[in-house]
């Protein structure tokens, strides 16, 4: 993965939490998307969110 794919932050303005639709926050060190309403965690891969949630990852 390279830093030229970074995930832009103003994207967070279009993206919602697919399970709460609630709005998440950016974990610029872990690339992750994470939204505490569902605590999960979306990945970002190669700059792209996978807002999927089998993807995520549960927050303890």
């Amino acid at each position: 993965m390279s830093d030229t794919q970074a995930f832009d932050p103003k994207m967070l303005e279009a993206l919602v939490c697919p399970q709460t639709q609630g709005p998440l926050s950016y974990d610029a060190e872990k690339q992750e998307l994470v939204s505490k309403a569902a605590h999960l965690a979306y990945p970002i891969r190669g700059g792209i969110p996978v807002m999927l949630i089998d993807e995520a990852r549960e927050l303890d």
